[in-house]
């Protein structure tokens, strides 16, 4: 029972920020048209990725909680608050998550014994259960409902963070045991590389979610259900990818999902969302190849690690690059780019992943 209670509370913090994110995305979206200050957004998002910051649970902790009550203060703001002020509060959420994340999840499974396996698909569900209540809560009470959701699905974690601080005076006055005294050293952010083929799937990605909100929102006409209900869409897909172990030439997945985004401008309503199912399927099966192409004969997890962290610098690049682009030459011209750059990956990613010794 107490496993069980420990990966719902992992699972609500997940869907904590996933559900903060996108509430953020589509209030931005409505402050200012700017693709380049709406592209910025997850820009900031991922740049904590990067950074070698120290690991350490409960000022993460606090960092989140910070950041939603700053959210909430700009969601009570109304139209006339400055777009610095979400940005800041995702910054601040996103440097929260990247001190907290990792070592609670390592601390979960060798303090706690939760299997990887279980903590992997509570994060997927409460990822999936954030962007479904992005969509299903901005009709009732929008932006103030979405961010007070995402501090209440946030609070499970408070008595973990205690616990964990407990566990760690304990240690300190030599009552700690060794798996505890491990996981504290092992939380220290570990060196990393780029795998050209994690960075170039970063960009196309980051590229195309940076400008979906203002996309949904000026050019579809839509409300925040139909950008949460694309990102659900997006979730289920990538969930379904590991359940049903679908295998595709390298190429196949890139030109795939050039052509559902295309198929998106000829079928609108519900159509379109359906088709983010197999998108989101097709990224998933890209990112298997990619991480057992880092090192076939290394450890998976690590492989999985070095590419989070490449896909991470693509997608910071291509959040940017394609918010600069939108701007220069409309939100409109931008889809042709985001079509030739998929189909372009479907031809460079085989012949990077040929080259490595």
């Amino acid at each position: 029972m107490q496993r069980r209670l420990l990966t719902l509370a992992w699972s609500s913090g997940q869907a904590s920020g996933t559900l903060a994110i996108g509430a953020t995305a589509w209030l931005l979206s409505g402050l200012t048209p700017s693709p380049l200050v709406n592209g910025v957004l997850p820009a900031l998002a991922t740049l904590p990725l990067l950074l070698p910051l120290p690991q350490r649970i409960r000022p993460g902790y606090l960092l989140q909680l910070l950041s939603l009550l700053l959210l909430l203060a700009v969601a009570a703001g109304g139209p006339g608050t400055s777009v610095l002020a979400p940005l800041l509060g995702i910054a601040l959420l996103a440097v929260g998550l990247r001190l907290a994340q990792d070592p609670l999840q390592r601390r979960l499974h060798g303090h706690w014994g939760v299997p990887i396996g279980e903590l992997r698909a509570g994060a997927e569900a409460g990822r999936l259960a954030g962007s479904l209540l992005t969509a299903l809560l901005f009709p009732i009470g929008k932006a103030l409902l979405q961010f007070g959701s995402a501090l209440v699905l946030l609070l499970p974690l408070a008595p973990l963070v205690g616990a964990l601080r407990a566990s760690g005076h304990r240690m300190e006055q030599g009552q700690g045991d060794a798996a505890v005294a491990a996981a504290t050293a092992a939380a220290e952010p570990a060196p990393w590389r780029l795998e050209p083929g994690g960075v170039l799937q970063g960009l196309l990605l980051g590229g195309l979610f940076a400008l979906l909100p203002l996309w949904v929102r000026q050019q579809a006409a839509g409300s925040c259900f139909d950008f949460g209900l694309l990102l659900t869409a997006y979730g289920l897909g990538r969930t379904g990818a590991e359940a049903w172990g679908l295998r595709l030439p390298p190429r196949l997945p890139y030109l795939l999902m050039a052509a559902l985004l295309l198929a998106t401008q000829f079928v609108g309503g519900w159509g379109a969302v359906l088709l983010f199912v197999p998108f989101g399927l097709l990224a998933a099966v890209a990112d298997a190849r990619l991480a057992l192409g880092v090192d076939p004969a290394g450890d998976l997890q690590h492989n999985w690690s070095v590419l989070e962290r490449s896909s991470a610098l693509g997608g910071l690049a291509g959040s940017l690059g394609m918010g600069l682009i939108a701007q220069l030459i409309g939100l409109g011209g931008s889809l042709p780019i985001q079509l030739a750059a998929f189909l372009g990956a479907g031809v460079l990613l085989p012949l990077l992943q040929r080259r490595r010794p």
